[in-house]
């Protein structure tokens, strides 16, 4: 298994609803899944939850899914349920810390994107740019980031 990319999600839930890993593998059971997507689960407060076995393949992004690592942070809408990057101080900080320690024990993980970034490029110009995205998660423009 050689894993080049990790992929960054939102649970596309309002800002301030608390939903946990569990939550999410509820719902992902729900809609015919064997087991929760994201391989982990970034809570509000910062803490990181584990979901699928970072062994299996996860099951987030499609065609993507044999070579990537699936990270979710909870949020990513206003309270009006537009998209929005509601990530707090705390997901934040998780989040880089999530990524660096990754890029160690995966180090052939060459580049991180955000789910919108596997879109299909429209205009064939090696760019993915918004009026190009399939949906706006995660909310936030993971290449500047990381």
């Amino acid at each position: 298994m050689k894993r080049d990319t990790i992929i960054i999600h939102c649970s596309a839930t309002r800002e301030g609803q608390d939903v946990s890993a569990a939550d999410i593998r509820r719902w992902h059971l729900d809609r015919g899944f064997w087991d929760i997507g994201y391989h982990f689960v970034i809570c509000i407060d910062g803490t990181i939850e584990t979901g699928r076995d970072i062994q299996m393949d996860g099951a987030h992004c499609m065609g993507w899914n044999q070579r990537s690592i699936g990270v979710c942070y909870v949020g990513g809408l206003d309270a009006q349920g537009n998209p929005s990057d509601t990530r707090t101080p705390q997901q934040k900080e998780s989040l880089r810390t999530l990524v660096a320690a990754l890029r160690l024990v995966y180090p052939s993980v060459t580049q991180v994107i955000g789910h919108r970034d596997t879109s299909p490029d429209l205009d064939g110009n090696g760019i993915i740019i918004p009026n190009e995205y399939v949906k706006a998660c995660p909310c936030f423009d993971v290449k500047t980031e990381f």
